[in-house]
């Protein structure tokens, strides 16, 4: 059974248990401020106030209300928690482009036709390469701009992921280990945990990740 309803600028369609938004226009042009309304509906629509919403993910009212207007850069981390606090997976903020129902939609996802978040602000784009939410495996591809990462508090793995560094240098931080990771490298990190991401380089970093679990 498939519903779907409005709230404000988002449009949810509601499958099982599996929720997924589509941004309409908001007019700005701005990624963070398009990710930034999403939450603010989301937590309405949970009927969360600012103040509880920070309290759950350990930011003060004034930084939760900066995300939610796109004044202040959103990282994937904080993301994540905000996920976690109303109840959604990260990827139910990807933004989907309208695509045509053919039959290789089930198996094949076309380059103009990828879900992704783009953090532009925090230097951060990620693509879904999985054609659907549904699966138990997802791909996406990660770019890092010069500089940019995860942040000093890192990702917080909720199960098996890897990666392969396709262009750009990686600096993965995990278990006190650091690592310098090349074009052609790869790596895999088992279970729960944290680690952290850095592009050290002058160029942006291309990272096909794969995880196991679609709470990503």
């Amino acid at each position: 059974m498939q519903t779907k309803f409005h709230i404000s600028e988002i449009s949810v369609t509601y499958t099982g248990e599996m929720m997924k938004v589509q941004s309409d226009t908001d007019g700005t042009g701005k990624p963070e401020v398009a990710v930034g309304h999403q939450i603010r509906e989301l937590r309405r629509a949970r009927g969360q106030t600012l103040t509880e919403l920070a309290t759950s993910i350990g930011r003060s009212v004034g930084h939760l209300s900066e995300l939610e207007r796109g004044i202040t850069p959103i990282t994937i981390e904080t993301l994540s928690q905000i996920a976690e606090a109303l109840d959604v997976s990260i990827s139910w903020f990807f933004s989907a482009p309208s695509s045509e129902d053919l039959p290789e939609s089930r198996y094949v996802i076309r380059r103009g036709k990828r879900r992704e978040i783009n953090l532009s602000q925090a230097g951060l784009r990620e693509e879904l390469l999985s054609p659907n939410l549904t699966g138990s495996i997802q791909m996406v591809l990660t770019t890092f701009a010069p500089g940019a990462g995860t942040g000093e508090e890192g990702r917080e793995r909720k199960g098996d992921e890897g990666g392969f560094v396709v262009s750009g240098q990686l600096e993965l931080v995990v278990d006190g280990l650091t690592i310098q990771l090349e074009p052609g490298d790869s790596f895999q990190l088992a279970g729960q945990g944290h680690h952290r991401c850095h592009n050290p380089g002058a160029v942006d970093a291309v990272i096909v990740w794969c995880f196991g679990s679609t709470k990503f």
